[in-house]
């Protein structure tokens, strides 16, 4: 059966339309993130030493990883019954809803203990709304493009996260460079948060405008709804479940320890700035944002295996190399140091969206792939900046970091030389048995 047909222009407007509020939405989460490495440890965890602080910030920002899960797996169960689309609208309402009253929260100086309670409760809102997001994201563009360049259109979503983090650490470093410590640290690093009132109005106009996945409306056509779509996952596709599960861990876990962990290593550690620290991420993530188109469409034209195993070979190797140029305290090599480590990252990141979702058939895609993506993040993001700054507590070094991070590196290059090769195949293949 021939598969539905979109056109050029539509195309592009759903990627568009996806990339923008991609964007956005993880603005949000990582705005937490960067916030978490800077302030939050002195606002909301003040009775605590530095490192320790930093450790409670984070052990907060890792349970918007924890909620991730359930929000894919709520998401999910709906975006398979119910349409891409809807959900796609709903994760965009509750990420900036969420982040706004993160900027209006008291703090523990006004409040005691409930301001980081808050901040918890809030957290898991913002995790419960991006576990929903990726999936619903990648989906819509992927059910939208043709099977030739899939892997390049899906990868703008993707970029669509590297731009997020740069927009998050643009605007802290503005506020950073253009307050007094005092000023930031009062009321500064609330205005970024609270842009995203402007932010979701944007986004909301821009996904109002595409239309329903084609290839979701003809599987809901010629078949119902799964009604448990989720179990019909792990039943039916339990080795695709656990290869996505496998490309995930180095892709997780290298990206929180360059992009987070990396900012508190450095201004606590070796005394760079806090400004340096967010030039370099910002840098960074520039330059990730073009790659990880290029590396979508690569995967196009050699294969998904192949490039993303280059990644993860290339994380793991370059893991070591990373904090040896950080604990220089020199910008190029900082610069260096982030940069290098963003682009092996793109280099899987690129291809994933199209490698995950064609692991799995359209009446559970949704839910499979969320259930891959999502459920590893609580063992590998949420906890690579605590384990992190666990190891450089136990042991002053962070030669273990290196070994964490190369040994995540290992298990994604194993995951990706024991998967099947997807490049090229059309959803009416990829529905088949198998």
């Amino acid at each position: 059966m021939a598969e539905p047909a979109t056109s050029p222009a539509a195309l592009r407007k759903v990627v568009v339309a996806s990339l923008i509020g991609t964007t956005i939405e993880w603005y949000d989460f990582f705005l937490y993130g960067t916030a978490a490495a800077l302030v939050f440890n002195q606002l909301f965890f003040p009775k605590a030493d530095p490192l320790t602080g930093t450790l409670l910030a984070f052990a907060t920002y890792a349970l918007g990883f924890v909620a991730r899960p359930l929000g894919g797996f709520v998401f999910g169960h709906f975006g398979d019954r119910l349409g891409r689309k809807k959900l796609l609208m709903l994760s965009l309402m509750l990420m900036g809803g969420a982040t706004v009253l993160i900027g209006l929260l008291p703090t523990y100086g006004q409040v005691g203990a409930l301001a980081p309670a808050l901040l918890i409760v809030l957290r898991l809102v913002q995790g419960f709304a991006v576990g929903g997001e990726w999936g619903g994201a990648v989906l819509i563009v992927s059910e939208h493009g043709d099977a030739r360049r899939r892997g390049f259109w899906t990868s703008w979503p993707q970029a669509g996260v590297a731009l997020g983090n740069l927009a998050a650490a643009a605007v802290l470093a503005i506020m950073a460079a253009t307050l007094s410590e005092a000023e930031f640290l009062d009321w500064g690093w609330r205005v970024p948060f609270l842009l995203s009132v402007v932010l979701i109005g944007v986004g909301w106009y821009v996904r109002s405008t595409v239309e329903e996945s084609p290839v979701f409306r003809d599987a809901q056509a010629r078949q119902p709804a799964a009604s448990a779509p989720i179990l019909e996952a792990i039943r039916t596709r339990p080795g695709g479940l656990l290869v996505g599960a496998g490309l995930r861990v180095a892709e997780n876990i290298g990206y929180y320890v360059i992009t987070t962990f990396s900012i508190t290593y450095l201004t606590t550690e070796v005394g760079a700035s806090r400004q340096l620290a967010l030039q370099a991420l910002m840098i960074g993530a520039a330059v990730q944002a073009v790659c990880i188109p290029l590396f979508g469409a690569l995967s196009d034209r050699v294969g998904r295996r192949p490039v993303y195993a280059l990644g993860a070979a290339g994380t793991a190797v370059w893991a070591f190399a990373f904090f040896r140029l950080l604990d220089t305290g020199a910008t190029p090599a900082i610069v260096t140091a982030v940069v290098v480590g963003l682009v092996f990252h793109a280099a899987m990141y690129g291809p994933q969206a199209a490698f995950l979702s064609e692991l799995f058939p359209t009446r559970i895609r949704y839910s499979a792939v969320s259930l891959a993506y999502q459920g590893t993040s609580i063992f590998a993001g949420s906890l690579a900046p605590i384990i992190a700054v666990a190891l450089l507590q136990a042991t002053g070094s962070a030669t273990p970091v290196a070994i964490y991070v190369a040994a995540a590196g290992a298990i994604s290059v194993l995951a990706a030389l024991v998967a099947r090769e997807t490049r090229g195949r059309s959803h009416a293949e990829l529905d088949g048995p198998g």
